[in-house]
């Protein structure tokens, strides 16, 4: 390797590291795991609205992004939740988190309610038209709603 290439390739491990390490330190003050919960939720929250697109006839009908969306909620309420809403990140305890310490006071009631999300956005993978997404809306709507209700804090 001539001198220019080893120097080269210094520079660019070197700045590597420097976007790194800036990256992480500024979102050093964020706990993960409510950043990632955060941006899962964001993530249903997307899907639940190309569903609701649908639905309202605001998007045209497509069988193939009917089902991915639903697909995609079900994923993502199957989700393992030990990563994401780690016991210590309850509102109050973290910066930024809205989740209720009844999440770990009452685990089974909590997967429930992504069990309920999984169940409705799964009856929703072959909806055949605009007005079998919009009957499964309310189901859909309803588990997040409940879930929100019991386990979901208030804005800070």
């Amino acid at each position: 390797m001539d001198t220019f290439t080893k120097i080269t390739a210094i520079l660019g491990l070197g700045a590597a590291l420097v976007a790194t390490t800036v990256f992480a330190d500024s979102h050093a003050a964020e706990n993960p795991a409510v950043a990632a919960r955060h941006h899962q939720m964001q993530m249903v929250g997307y899907h639940i609205g190309v569903l609701g697109g649908i639905a309202k006839g605001e998007m045209e009908y497509d069988a193939e992004m009917v089902s991915a969306a639903a697909s995609n909620l079900a994923a993502l309420a199957r989700m393992e939740r030990a990563t994401l809403w780690v016991a210590g990140t309850e509102q109050g305890a973290v910066e930024g988190s809205r989740a209720k310490a009844e999440i770990w006071s009452d685990p089974d009631g909590f997967a429930k309610k992504f069990d309920d999300l999984a169940t409705a956005a799964t009856a929703l993978v072959d909806a055949g038209d605009a007005a079998a997404v919009g009957a499964g809306m309310g189901a859909l709507g309803g588990s997040c709603k409940a879930c929100h209700e019991a386990f979901r804090g208030p804005k800070n």
